[in-house]
């Protein structure tokens, strides 16, 4: 399973703390976008793997 790279999560930080300062641009607003689409699928990806491997016992 493919994670989002440590960089590519600090990219993420990075623009959240800048929208806190400043209007992004149209260009970080796309950025923040693809990145937090990317990050959003991995962890579903990883979650639902972590689900499947559950098993239930009574």
């Amino acid at each position: 399973m493919k994670m989002v790279s440590a960089e590519k999560i600090a990219r993420i930080n990075v623009l959240a703390k800048i929208s806190k300062e400043r209007d992004l641009t149209v260009a970080e607003q796309e950025e923040r976008a693809l990145l937090r689409k990317e990050y959003i699928n991995s962890f579903r990806k990883s979650f639902k793997q972590k689900l499947d491997c559950i098993e239930i016992v009574d």
